[in-house]
This record gives C-alpha cells, structure tokens and sequence, in this order.
C-alpha cells in the first residue's frame, strides 16, 4: 500500500516538501493544512488532487494519512508533532525539533511507545557536501579535530517567535554534530537585540562556542543583520583542514593540506625555542553527489516508514541539537556563563554566582 502523507504548515518550508512527496509518492501526498487559506490556494491550484484544511487536526485525526510532515513556527511543534504521534502517526519534525529539552525527550519516549517513526528536518544532514565531510572526517583524512568553525549570516528573515540562535544555528549545530559525533561538555553563548517585538526580546546577533573533550571546540556566528549572504565552515585537524562554503556554486568543499608544526625544543616550558614551521600542501575539491538534499531526506522518511530502518535524523540528533540550544539560552541569560551539558536528561543547572 502506498504511503499517504500530510503536511502541516504551507509558509517557506511547507510547500518544498509537498512537492517533494508528490515527486516520490504521487498521490499518496493527500493533504495540506495551513492556518491562511491563500497558501492553500496556491496548493490547489498547483495539485488539484491535494486537498486542504484550515485545522491541523483534520490531517491529525484523517485515516487515510499515515505520516505528517510539520512545517510550522517552533513553538508549535511539540502540540502538534504529541498529537500526530498520539493518533499513531509517522511524524517529520522541521528543525527545531522543539523549543525545550523535555519536550524533545517526551517526543521520543511517545514515538518509542507507539512505535512510529520519528524524524527531524535536519535537511544540511542530506546535502552531498555535509556527507562527503564526514566521510573525510571519519576516514582519519584530516588527523586529530581542533576545531569547527562556522559562519550562517544574512539581511533577515527576522522570526518572531525564536531569536537567531534559535533559528539559523539549528543547521550549523546539526552538521556540526553529525560530523564530530562527540557529546559536547559545555557551551557559552554571546549576543545582542538590535529589534525588540514590543516586550519580546529577540537576539539577532549571537556567538555560540561549543566545548568538546580533549580541547576540541566548536564555534557558530549567526547574524540577522548581515549585508551579505555567508555561509561558511571551517574543519581544522592535525594533518588537514576543510572549507565548506555553501554559497559556491561549485566546488563547495575544499581540503587543504595546510598546517603547523613545532620542533627543535625539548622543554615545553623554552617555547621561544621552537621553530615554528609551516605546512603549505595541495588543495583539492572533492567530487559531490548533485542529489536535492530535501529529496533524500524525503526519500529516507518514506523509507524509514517502509523498512523499519532507523532514521539519520532521528529523535536523538534532534535532541543533540536542542540540548545545545537550550543550554545556550540560558547562558545568554546568564551573561555568556560557560554552561555544562547533562546528557543524562536535562543540562545541569548553572551557578551564575
């Protein structure tokens, strides 16, 4: 039988997935709901064979869909993904997967319970340049990691219900996770609100710094009020290091046989006798796969469904990410406070004295 699916939420993100799910499944992609009925209208009028609703519930409660896709404000998701999984839905989460820690990690334990699969919009996971990184990365390519260092800035599109962390880090952390596949120990979190909503005040500038074990750290800059679209990483190890530039239309990754040694001295404490030299290699661009990452991720689902495999974007890496976040906020609140992880359940809490 042919997988039926829903999608809820028809704004940006909504209407890509409607029509990857027509691309593979055809007619299995039955509904839309969208609280705004010229979204809907939009949908009609490109698949006169989708119906639409006004009320989530309808796609929620409707026998004839198997699975839903959510593409809505963050807030929303966990109302909406608790109720899918309740009625015993498959349920695709776009990122993030919620707003809190608990709420993620009772997603989980519903979806375990009702056997369904969960699964989280972490679209950069299914890009071919992400996965050709990580292959580079797990193959020892690169040495021992240093650090990862990220760039996601931009001119808008301010979010009224999340701050920037919120809503552009998501993509960042996520590669960032999927790549090193370490638990972070702890984060600290810098920024600023330019543009305040009335009493909601939303940071559009922010510096995230991720601290792992054995001196690797991560850092992500996200930014609202760029003039200029960047969307950059850097990977440093060892022996080599890699540069993910996204906005290439060619060549987005590149790994270089660059950098440092010392030598010539053997009392660590003597440091100005060391000869510092430096490392200056080739460059090459490795060949990427030119499949449409949403596609593959869409596909993947469907077979997550079919199969019983276990999704790469499951619950647990939405959860990754939301740990993180979280903890970041709290230490936005806290003034930049380094922040530990507890990646028992909850991070613990910090003392800001």
């Amino acid at each position: 039988m042919t997988l039926r699916v829903g999608v809820i939420g028809c704004g940006y993100w909504g209407p890509r997935l409607v029509r990857n799910f027509v691309s593979i499944l055809n007619e299995g992609m039955r509904a839309v709901a969208d609280t705004d009925q010229r979204r809907l209208d939009v949908i009609t009028e490109q698949y006169p064979f989708i119906r639409t609703a006004t009320d989530p519930m309808e796609l929620i409660e409707s026998r004839d869909i198997d699975a839903i896709a959510i593409a809505t404000p963050a807030h929303t998701h966990f109302d909406l993904a608790q109720a899918t999984i309740a009625a015993g839905k498959h349920v695709l989460i776009e990122k993030p997967m919620t707003d809190s820690v608990q709420s993620s990690v009772r997603l989980i334990d519903m979806a375990e319970q009702a056997k369904v699969v969960l699964m989280v919009d972490h679209t950069f996971i299914y890009t071919g340049a992400v996965r050709k990184m990580k292959e580079i990365v797990n193959s020892g390519e690169l040495g021992e990691l240093y650090y990862f260092d990220s760039v996601r800035v931009n001119l808008g599109l301010f979010q009224h219900d999340v701050n920037v962390l919120w809503d552009l880090a998501p993509h960042d952390v996520s590669i960032m996770d999927d790549i090193i596949g370490k638990s972070p120990i702890a984060v600290a979190a810098h920024g600023v609100a330019h543009m305040n909503y009335g009493q909601n005040k939303m940071e559009d500038i922010a510096y995230l710094t991720v601290y792992y074990p054995d001196n690797l750290i991560g850092h992500i800059h996200v930014n609202w009020l760029a003039p200029v679209k960047i969307r950059r990483t850097l990977i440093g190890g060892s022996k080599k290091m890699i540069m993910y530039d996204d906005t290439e239309p060619a060549e987005k990754v590149k790994v270089y046989d660059r950098g440092v040694e010392l030598s010539g001295y053997d009392d660590p404490t003597n440091l100005y006798k060391a000869l510092v030299s430096y490392r200056m290699g080739d460059m090459y661009a490795p060949h990427l796969e030119q499949v449409e990452a949403l596609r593959r991720e869409v596909e993947h689902f469907v077979d997550c469904i079919e199969t019983g495999a276990k999704p790469e974007t499951d619950g647990y890496a939405g959860l990754n990410v939301v740990r993180i976040l979280d903890a970041a906020s709290r230490s936005l609140r806290n003034g930049g406070a380094t922040t530990p992880i507890d990646h028992s359940g909850m991070d613990v809490t910090v003392d800001s004295s």
